[in-house]
Order: structure tokens, then C-alpha cells, then sequence
């Protein structure tokens, strides 16, 4: 496992990216409150290795794959437990601090709760 986390809360326009933009925002528990306003907040995890193409992450016990990995998505996860996770599944990223998932079900509103899991492999 490279990474373990759990959600700790959202801010309360964090669910509407889902709906309308098919992404989510992730940020430690930590956030400024201005960015905690727009993001799924998490509890601090170690990161144990880069994320890669190929490798799959779990959100609230639904499966995706990794197609794509923006330039400074690597490094804003790492320091501040931040990309924003876009499940459009392009094999190219929308932006620098986006990663690209796909998976067979996708993620809802109601999978967001506070005690879900965040898990990359």
C-alpha cells in the first residue's frame, strides 16, 4: 500500500464538483478554510512511493484505475494531501494538479462520508 487515509469532512461545495464537473478536490484535514470550502478532507497519511499509471485507488471502497498523473499532482499530494481526482479517465491530465482515474462504477455523493477510506496501491 502507498498511501492510507480517511475522510474527515467536506466543505460544503465539495460534493457539487462531483455532480456537475465528474471530480473531486482532496485535502488534508488541514486546509485553509477557504480551500476546506471546495474539498473532501482527510486525515494526514504517509506517502510511500510515487503514484503511477496503472496503479489503482480506492475511495469509499470503489476501485479506480490510474491513467494519467499531472506534473505537480505528485508533489501538492505529498506535502499537502492535495490533486484534485477527475474521473473522466483520459490517459492525458486536464491539468498540472490533476489525477486521471476510471473505474467500472462510479463514485456518488452519498459514497462521501466521514470514515471512508482513501487507499493507493
Amino acid at each position: 500500500m502507498k498511501y492510507y487515509a480517511e475522510i474527515t469532512g467536506w466543505g460544503d461545495e465539495a460534493k457539487a464538483f462531483l455532480k456537475e464537473l465528474n471530480y473531486i478536490i482532496l485535502f488534508n484535514d488541514n486546509a485553509p478554510s477557504e480551500l476546506a470550502e471546495i474539498s473532501i478532507l482527510h486525515s494526514i497519511g504517509e506517502m510511500k512511493g510515487d503514484i503511477e499509471v496503472g496503479d489503482t485507488i480506492i475511495i469509499a471502497e470503489k476501485a479506480f484505475e490510474v491513467t494519467a498523473v499531472g506534473d505537480e499532482a505528485q508533489k501538492t499530494f505529498k506535502e499537502l494531501g492535495h490533486a484534485t481526482i477527475n474521473f473522466a479517465g483520459r490517459d492525458v491530465p486536464d491539468l498540472p494538479g490533476h489525477i486521471m482515474l476510471k473505474g467500472d462504477e462510479a463514485l456518488t455523493e452519498d459514497d462521501i462520508v466521514k470514515g471512508a477510506k482513501i487507499e493507493i496501491y
